[in-house]
């Protein structure tokens, strides 16, 4: 047998990988990483990084394949969110970035491919992060909840989740472009699936309703990648391709081709673009849209840039809430700032400016509107800065109700 072996190592290297393949065949999942001491932000990256793949060694696809050390696995990368928001920004494209870089120079056994609609095919494993704030503990912030999954694109099958709390000292949290310039939330039921899929156990499959639009989102990724960089007329192609396929009617492509229109100048093609976003939010019974207004009154933000198209924006909302024959809340939020009865009252008020705009537009929402004040109790961003970082923070929602 030792004769053998020495003449044929490839023949050792099989049986060897045979045998761990059979040894591993009934084993349970990998156990997902779980870091619960709050770390640096670099070092939490790191940490998370390197449990997830831990992981992946354990599972029978890499140990089966001792004979094939140099065979790499093509992963791509669905662009990292803060679960909150569902939004990219400065941080979580760093979380992206450092998590990739690590990925790249420690580990030879993983190649990584643009998230791209020609290299989903070729990949083996997704990619997807999130961020997310912890809660405030009195006039302390939390820290950052980071959380990384592998998905098999195969089967399905998440094989590695990692998780670690990181400090939120020093962290850019603006929106990207894209994010920043859009007039409503886009966390629709496709950006649900990719935060749950981030925090799915290993063993456990993907949330089928994201991995069943991941196609469309490589190319919704392109066309965001068009307008964070300026090119609009180009983004506006792209985002009317990902439209064209089976899963590309979604709320960020609507909102894209709304964005697009409107930095090309062309308002009514914008206009119908956003009308086909508000019948999409209240298809899904809420849409929150980032109206702005002068600090502590219910007058819109006096920059006719920010609000120039509002007009715009409550037409459409009255005339798809009256083609649908919605009955609604109009709910008012606010940031954090200021006291708890200041911003009740305030957040009551601006609901009710909003109702009678949509009432003068539409009288017969009157009986079927009513305007809610929810201060700061539904923050989605919670950083009390008053600035891009929490514009969602001070939206007015528009929740689909029964009719009584």
């Amino acid at each position: 047998m030792k004769y053998a072996a020495s003449r044929h190592p490839r023949c050792l290297f099989s049986f060897l990988g045979a045998l761990l393949t059979l040894a591993i065949a009934g084993c349970a999942a990998p156990q997902a990483t779980t870091l619960t001491q709050e770390l640096p932000f670099e070092q939490a990256v790191a940490e998370a990084t390197d449990g997830l793949v831990s992981q992946t060694q354990k599972l029978p696809a890499f140990l089966a394949k001792v004979e094939s050390k140099l065979a790499k696995r093509a992963v791509v990368v669905d662009p990292m969110l803060d679960a909150g928001s569902g939004q990219q920004t400065q941080a979580t494209e760093l979380l992206e970035k450092r998590v990739s870089e690590r990925l790249s120079s420690k580990y030879d056994q993983f190649e990584l491919l643009p998230f791209q609609s020609n290299h989903l095919a070729k990949a083996q494993y997704l990619l997807t992060g999130t961020m997310t704030r912890a809660p405030r503990s009195g006039n302390k912030a939390g820290g950052l909840h980071l959380n990384l999954a592998l998905t098999d694109l195969r089967s399905g099958n998440v094989v590695a989740q990692a998780s670690a709390l990181a400090q939120d000292k020093g962290l850019d949290h603006d929106p990207l472009p894209y994010y920043r310039d859009s007039p409503v939330l886009v966390k629709d039921k496709v950006i649900e699936g990719y935060v749950r899929t981030s925090t799915t156990a290993p063993g456990q499959r993907a949330d089928a309703f994201y991995l069943e639009r991941v196609s469309a989102a490589s190319v919704i990724n392109e066309a965001t990648d068009l307008y964070n960089t300026g090119r609009y007329q180009d983004a506006l192609g792209r985002y009317r391709s990902a439209l064209a396929t089976p899963a590309g009617e979604q709320l960020r492509v609507l909102n894209g081709i709304y964005l697009t229109n409107a930095k090309l100048g062309r308002a009514n093609e914008a206009e119908q673009a956003f009308g086909r976003v508000v019948a999409m939010g209240i298809a899904y019974n809420e849409l929150g849209v980032k109206f702005l207004f002068n600090p502590g009154s219910t007058e819109f933000w006096s920059d006719p840039k920010v609000s120039g198209p509002y007009g715009m924006w409550l037409r459409q909302i009255a005339r798809e809430s009256t083609a649908a024959k919605a009955c609604m809340h109009i709910v008012g939020h606010t940031s954090r700032t200021g006291s708890e009865q200041t911003n009740e009252t305030l957040s009551l008020q601006r609901a009710g400016y909003i109702k009678q705009r949509l009432t003068t537009e539409a009288a017969e929402l009157g009986p079927r509107t009513k305007a809610v004040g929810m201060g700061a109790r539904e923050n989605i961003v919670g950083s009390g800065t008053d600035n891009a970082v929490d514009a969602l923070d001070r939206r007015v929602a528009f929740k689909i109700v029964p009719c009584t």
